[in-house]
């Protein structure tokens, strides 16, 4: 087992202070697993907050992050699974001085603005583009049902 890199801890710092995400912590104490909650801006989503997990391969930073949401979701570029279309961690366009803030700023411009070109669930990406509104309503049950409450600014 490699010991983590020693840049990761000022990563988790930096996450901690950007305001789109909160209760940012290492997963049962492993610097290499991360968990919190993110916070989107936008509607449908911008009514609940969405737990992520980071997971950091023994070769960060060469290999790229994963990111999951543990909160369900009703969007087009997240799985069933919580796995996200996130061309910025596919291995083919991964930078090794990408930050972990980046991956996680990312991810949240993709929840906050849904791009069918980004598709997991063809079949959401459909209805966004088909019948937007019913894609709306969808996601806003869905985020009800689902999303957790939101922290206190």
């Amino acid at each position: 087992r490699k010991a983590p890199p020693t840049h990761v801890p000022q990563e988790l710092e930096e996450v901690r202070r950007w305001e789109g995400a909160r209760d940012v912590r290492l997963l049962n104490g492993n610097l290499r697993r991360w968990e919190g909650i993110l916070l989107p801006n936008n509607p449908p989503y911008n009514t609940g907050a969405f737990r992520f997990e980071m997971t950091f391969s023994p070769h960060h930073p060469l290999e790229p992050p994963c990111v999951t949401l543990r909160t369900p979701i009703y969007h087009p570029s997240v799985d069933a699974e919580g796995r996200v279309c996130q061309p910025l961690t596919a291995r083919q366009h991964w930078e090794h001085t990408t930050r972990a803030i980046k991956v996680l700023q990312d991810l949240l411009l993709q929840l906050d603005s849904p791009d069918p070109q980004r598709v997991l669930r063809p079949d959401v990406a459909r209805e966004l583009q088909e019948r937007p509104e019913e894609f709306r309503r969808q996601a806003e049950e869905h985020t009800r049902l689902h999303a957790e409450p939101r922290p206190d600014p």
